[in-house]
């Protein structure tokens, strides 16, 4: 019998103070069973630095050619590609050619380095990505904050974020490895 994902709700009101925008969103989340519960939270914290009403998750895991969120405009252009984890080659340069933005959110203190290394030439010769570290750390501390229903706030200022649940707060400084245009 196949496991089943696991649903979770949750609340987040981002407070983006460096760019002027407040905005509240509730989405229901499934974890896949071969998700951790660290990268379900760095999900809705990935939605919450770059909130939007426009910003959605995809099947993600559960298809291939989709990142994890994304921003699509009217003609079904994808104008934002937020994916996590460590790409390959491959699909960092497919990402980048189909989307005017593309976001990784590297995480793993022991494997994201490495990968860096490997792809940190390959990345600087595509201008519209981004790669963002987010410490093994900080993703402890979002796991110690989930539960199946979550209120949640993020407030982002400078190069720190907070995010607070009613019993646990997390503070999370990403770490620019690299900044597309």
């Amino acid at each position: 019998m196949a496991l089943k994902a696991t649903i979770y709700k949750a609340h987040i009101n981002v407070a983006d103070l460096d760019r002027g925008r407040y905005l509240d969103g509730s989405h229901t989340l499934a974890c896949h069973p071969s998700e951790t519960l660290q990268r379900l939270m760095l999900r809705l914290v990935a939605w919450g630095l770059h909130a939007d009403e426009a910003l959605v998750f995809t099947k993600g895991l559960c298809e291939t050619d989709e990142p994890d969120l994304w921003v699509k405009n009217l003609h079904d252009g994808i104008e934002l590609w937020l994916e996590l984890g460590l790409p390959d080659e491959k699909r960092l340069r497919r990402a980048s050619q189909k989307a005017d933005q593309v976001v990784i959110y590297a995480y793993g203190d022991n494997a994201a380095p490495v990968w860096w290394q490997s792809m940190k030439s390959k990345a600087a010769q595509l201008k519209n990505v981004s790669v963002v570290f987010i410490e093994d750390d900080v993703l402890e501390c979002l796991e110690g904050m989930v539960e199946r229903t979550m209120q949640l706030q993020l407030t982002i200022e400078g190069e720190h974020c907070w995010l607070s649940s009613e019993t646990a707060n997390c503070t999370i400084v990403p770490q620019w490895w690299q900044r597309g245009e």
